[in-house]
């Protein structure tokens, strides 16, 4: 149904196609399109792009950079819109209006790719979740490819791709805004607020969610958090084959009952065999176990289970120093993970927090967190904003908790390791998106490594 490349071919060829976001990523779809017949126009807000830009420049691509990067959509027929940009931007409204088709890398993959896609999203879990739904894929001897927020661009590969392979993708609620086709099997792990400083509110962050399996048929398979009440909520909309998960819920397709992690009443394995800390990673299991079941064997998903040990800057323990651990969660951009990640601890840890400000509050980090903080380093755009929310926690509880100002993430540092003690565990895990200080959480979690390797 899907395998319709040369639909794709036919539709660029000789068309002016803007991409919009140049970047590394995106030079392997510009390369593709050109060997398809198109007529490239790219566009950044970057005022230069270094070396690339000769390299484009070299290929025949136009390119429009700076403020008004966006004049280079005018005129062209297909516009590849970054995942950053909201679908109702002004250029591209008046560019829909004349004739122009605006769609993206991810919504022309889940068109055209001829493989069964199991795609993952929600406010937390979402790159534990899709790691381990391709571990246990890849388990079982398939040939999988891993790409969305994690991995690599996959459009630009889509002719290495086969109807027996299978596809993994991690997909945010931007990516999922305007696409028009879901994956095969669509997984929603949990959802709280976030991201509402480009969404227009918590209705329009949940409703780019449920485009995940909106365009599912029958036969196609959606995954949802039993325990969460947002996704819970979603049943009643599904037209596809509904598998639920629960930590507490014994009726549902995957649940953990106290002991063991049961799927479709198969004992999978003891919670005491599985390697990943938390409760929360317990959670992201149920959620794979929910989407393989079918096409794993119950061997494969114990062997991930029992086996993996977790995603780089995800509770990663850095290095131990005069009984002092430190742990890079950088991946927790939300208070939700944030508080997950302190409760996977047995004991109060020195908790470094804070950066970019999504419009979200703060208020659960601190209901949810205070029991489990020692000590509160805050740095970041963000610092008075959860300050506020530990302050009134504070009073309403009559307790006390020691709130340290820190200029960066090297001064957080520094003062934590000051201020710790033997037997101390000191967590970056900011609650925040990373975009004040850092390009990325990635970028955050290799800093934060840097220095604690330095000390």
């Amino acid at each position: 149904m899907k395998d319709r490349l040369k639909e794709f071919k036919d539709n660029v060829k000789n068309k002016k196609v803007a991409i919009v976001g140049i970047g590394v990523s995106n030079t392997p779809l510009i390369e593709m399109l050109l060997n398809y017949g198109a007529k490239v126009v790219a566009c950044d807000k970057k005022t230069s792009l270094g070396d690339l830009e000769e390299k484009l420049k070299k290929l025949g691509v136009k390119l429009y950079l700076g403020e008004e990067y966006l004049k280079g959509v005018i005129d062209c027929d297909i516009i590849f819109r970054t995942p950053s940009l909201r679908p109702d931007n002004e250029y591209l409204i008046k560019a829909r209006e004349k004739g122009a088709y605006v769609t993206s890398e991810m919504g022309e993959f889940l068109k055209y790719c001829p493989a069964k896609i199991f795609g993952v999203t929600g406010s937390d879990g979402k790159t534990t979740t899709t790691t381990l739904i391709y571990e246990m894929l890849k388990n079982e001897g398939y040939k999988v490819f891993l790409g969305g927020n994690i991995g690599s661009p996959l459009l630009n590969r889509i002719e290495e791709i086969s109807k027996e392979d299978y596809v993994v993708v991690e997909l945010s609620s931007f990516q999922l805004m305007d696409v028009n086709y879901s994956p095969d099997v669509s997984i929603i792990t949990n959802l709280s607020p976030n991201h509402l400083d480009i969404h227009k509110g918590m209705d329009e962050y949940v409703n780019s969610k449920k485009n995940i399996f909106l365009h599912q048929c029958e036969n196609d398979i959606v995954v949802l958090n039993n325990d969460n009440e947002i996704t819970s909520s979603m049943k009643r909309e599904v037209k596809s084959s509904l598998r639920t998960f629960s930590m507490k819920d014994s009726t549902a397709f995957s649940y953990f009952d106290g002991e063991k992690l049961i799927c479709n009443g198969i004992s999978i394995c003891s919670i005491d065999d599985v390697k990943l800390p938390g409760m929360h990673n317990v959670e992201n299991l149920l959620a794979a176990f929910s989407a393989v079941y079918g096409f794993v064997s119950s061997e494969s998903m114990k062997k991930v289970a029992t086996s993996f040990t977790g995603v780089e800057h995800r509770i990663e323990l850095v290095r131990e120093i005069n009984g002092i651990k430190f742990y890079n969660d950088s991946i927790a951009s939300s208070p939700t993970r944030t508080v997950a990640g302190l409760k996977s601890f047995k004991n109060k840890v020195i908790l470094i927090a804070g950066g970019y400000d999504k419009k979200i509050p703060f208020e659960e980090l601190a209901t949810g967190g205070i029991d489990k903080i020692k000590i509160l380093i805050l740095m970041g755009a963000t610092r008075e904003k959860i300050k506020k929310a530990f302050e009134k926690e504070m009073e309403r509880r009559k307790i006390n908790l020691p709130i340290i100002d820190a200029e960066n993430l090297e001064d957080a540092v520094k003062k934590a390791y000051e201020m710790a003690g033997e037997g101390d565990i000191i967590t970056m895990s900011p609650a925040c998106a990373s975009f004040d200080m850092f390009k990325n959480f990635e970028e955050r979690g290799k800093k934060f490594k840097e220095i604690v390797m330095k000390l």
